[in-house]
């Protein structure tokens, strides 16, 4: 039912792309404030930055699609610049909108598009009337979408959606890929979980014979198993 959607949980997302579960929720679920502390009559809601993948679906938890996964991880580095939410949003809905695609940020097409589309947005916040500081703007937005962000990303064949995700460059052998395993980190060659694999070596002692033993049970080439265990190792150092 699920396949090419794939399914994360909050905190399966925020390790895989490295932000912390609190903003994930902010960001996808929506939150609010109080203009007034400790006066409910100022409560202000603040709307999700988009509709996630499985927003009209039933689990059991919070859960996002693939896509959303992507999305987030150009968020994150909009916000590690500083940049105020309100002009990610309207970034977000002027691409939504030129693209024709519910998440616009991670297509090859922002990459250039998006210089103007930020500019336009940090223009709107501040209200000014023109994009006088333009050439200023677009340098921030050159450090903010660093082409190491595209990197590993597979898109159909229209270039509108990305459907598959290599984290560790598209030449490692890991693949995020939600039409397989319901998007979790696999070897790509074999399908096997990079978890899975990870698990069975610390359980056999985590040392050159775990490894050895890993890769002839799970039928795996030896670097692909090495690769899986530092791909496991960094996840764990991951916020949450």
């Amino acid at each position: 039912m699920y396949s090419g959607t794939g399914i994360y949980s909050i905190p399966e997302a925020s390790r895989l792309i490295g932000v912390p579960t609190r903003d994930i929720r902010r960001w996808l679920f929506g939150y609010h404030y109080l203009r007034k502390p400790g006066d409910a009559a100022s409560r202000v809601e603040s709307a999700p930055l988009w509709e996630h993948e499985l927003a009209h679906e039933s689990f059991d938890e919070d859960v996002i699609g693939f896509r959303d996964l992507v999305e987030l991880r150009f968020i994150r580095e909009f916000t590690r610049a500083g940049v105020a939410l309100s002009v990610i949003r309207r970034c977000l809905t002027t691409a939504s909108d030129l693209f024709g695609v519910t998440h616009p940020m991670s297509l090859p097409r922002f990459k250039t598009d998006g210089r103007t589309i930020y500019a336009e947005a940090v223009s709107e916040e501040k209200n000014e009337n023109s994009l006088v500081d333009l050439k200023s703007r677009q340098s921030v937005f050159k450090d903010i979408i660093k082409p190491s962000l595209y990197d590993g990303l597979v898109y159909d064949a229209d270039k509108r959606h990305a459907n598959r995700w290599y984290p560790s460059g598209a030449r490692a052998p890991i693949v995020i890929d939600p039409a397989r395993n319901f998007g979790a980190p696999i070897i790509d060659a074999t399908g096997t979980p990079t978890s899975t694999l990870y698990a069975s070596y610390t359980a056999e002692g985590g040392d050159q014979k775990a490894l050895t033993i890993t890769s002839r049970v799970y039928g795996v080439p030896p670097k692909a198993v090495e690769a899986a265990i530092r791909f496991e190792q960094d996840l764990k150092r991951t916020v949450h």
